[in-house]
């Protein structure tokens, strides 16, 4: 008989992890307690809209590990639309007036220029350290199974990368912008206002476009939902069961070897492997009673920063609203939308080029801000109801300043909020992207097997600061590589 492998978690990364685990001979059962899988990467109807949780861009869309990776997980298959979109996003600052980020940095350093010839010679040397980002490329082996010739193997190509990690890697993005030393107020506050105020690391806003620079971040077509049922289907074309609907209590440990699961509604499923896909605190403290720690899981759980949750306001518009801008942002003072005072501004994104999100002659617009988790957390009912109505309201009226006029081609309007995404994921305080990355973590990550435990590893985002859809996919298949080594079989990664 085949060995077992029980995934925890139908997101991108227990997708990842049970399409491989299939692939590779063994008998995969991934539980899920939603009733649909993707996790994070999800989308929602309503009255024939379409309304996006999580996709704006991909990276891997056109090459790399990352693009192996979607094409062995169907994904990407021959029939997928990539749109590139030429623009990164819009923004309104504090003044009211535009400012474009473009998604090639040739012609990004050129629009910057133009605004301020003055600061020539910083905005070429933040522009050329965005550059050699771009060389960065993604390991296709898990840490555990690389050797030095791996490393040493890759050292001519990112030797630039590392100069830039080295010089900018213990930087805050407030700090790598005070040693570019801008002169536009106009550049200044922009930046500031998007990436300065709080700890967010520099090497994240200076790897921002190298990916959309080769045009290796594309949107695919369709969005989340069709993204996640493509995965889905690979897996069951696999031979790869999926229990939707059912949530792990526990992890079952027999004299510290992972065993199986044991399910809410008392069930115990046995297997030789256990890969959580699953919130990473859930997992380590309560899945496993915190049994299994390192120092290094200790500190990052009490002292990473999480990402900040969003409250999401969809809206179905009765009419072709067009837009040359997929994301538009505005970072206008003083800005409230319902009890949240909106530090960081809000975004909307017009789906107007995806012809899928809505009925035709139509358009779904999605609405996007930071939440603190504190003014939800113990939120009632009543008051619950009564904070998305107006949400509702404030929101609808920041759109307007973006599309005047819009309200009357309104039909529908969804409002999902830190609470719906901890209901359906079971993300801690809503973190969807885990940990934020700062200068302290960003080139880091946490290990995916847990002291003293064997036959078990995790997978997912919360391994990565900043996390995403590519570093979730990607734990997936190495958790099966670590697992096709301690079983003594080659590791396949097509079928």
């Amino acid at each position: 008989m085949n060995k077992k492998v029980v995934i925890i978690g139908g997101g991108i990364a227990g997708l990842s992890a049970g399409i491989y685990s299939a692939m590779n001979g063994f008998d995969t059962e991934i539980i899920e307690m939603h009733n649909v899988a993707g996790g994070q990467c999800t989308a929602w109807d309503r009255k024939g809209y379409r309304f996006d949780y999580c996709l704006h861009w991909l990276v891997g869309t056109s090459k790399g590990a990352f693009n192996a990776i979607w094409k062995e997980t169907n994904v990407i298959n021959s029939e997928t639309e990539i749109i590139d979109h030429d623009i990164h996003s819009r923004i309104i600052d504090a003044d009211g007036d535009e400012f474009i980020i473009y998604s090639n940095i040739d012609r990004w350093e050129k629009y910057l220029i133009e605004i301020s010839p003055e600061d020539k010679t910083s905005i070429q040397r933040m522009c050329n350290d965005m550059k050699k980002s771009a060389l960065i490329e993604p390991f296709t082996l898990a840490p555990e199974l690389r050797s030095p010739i791996d490393y040493i193997r890759i050292l001519p190509q990112m030797l630039p990368v590392f100069n830039v990690i080295r010089k900018f890697g213990r930087l805050t993005c407030k700090e790598y912008f005070d040693t570019l030393n801008f002169k536009s107020k106009k550049i200044k506050s922009v930046f500031f206002s998007l990436y300065g105020n709080r700890d967010f690391s520099a090497l994240a806003f200076i790897f921002m476009l190298g990916w959309f620079n080769q045009k290796n971040a594309g949107y695919i077509k369709g969005g989340s939902y069709p993204l996640a049922q493509r995965m889905v289907e690979k897996y069951i074309k696999l031979g790869g069961k999926l229990l939707y609907n059912n949530r792990v209590e526990k992890i079952i440990a027999e004299k510290n070897v992972a065993k199986g699961v044991k399910l809410t509604n008392g069930t115990t499923i046995q297997a030789d492997f256990v890969i959580s896909a699953a919130d990473g605190y859930s997992t380590i403290f309560n899945m496993l009673d915190a049994n299994y720690i390192s120092k290094e899981i200790d500190f990052a759980y009490k002292n990473w920063e999480l990402f900040t949750p969003i409250v999401q306001v969809s809206f179905g518009v009765k009419k072709i609203i067009p837009s040359e801008f997929p994301i538009i942002i505005n970072i206008a003072k003083e800005l409230s939308i319902g009890s949240t005072k909106l530090d960081n501004g809000y975004s909307v994104m017009n789906y107007a080029y995806d012809s899928t999100m809505a009925p035709e002659g139509k358009t779904a617009i999605v609405l996007r801000y930071d939440s603190p988790w504190k003014l939800w957390e113990n939120m009632d009912e009543k008051k619950y109801k009564a904070e998305k109505l107006l949400i509702q309201k404030d929101a609808t009226a920041c759109l307007e300043k973006i599309y005047p006029d819009i309200s009357k081609f309104i039909e529908v309007i969804d409002v999902a909020t830190p609470l719906t995404d901890v209901k359906f994921t079971g993300v801690k305080d809503g973190a969807y992207e885990g940990f934020m990355p700062s200068k302290d973590n960003m080139m880091k990550s946490l290990k995916m097997q847990l002291p003293g435990l064997k036959n078990f590893f995790m997978a997912g985002q919360w391994l990565f600061p900043g996390g995403g859809l590519p570093p979730s996919a990607q734990t997936g298949k190495w958790a099966v590589q670590l697992i096709c080594k301690k079983d003594n079989k080659q590791f396949i990664s097509n079928k």
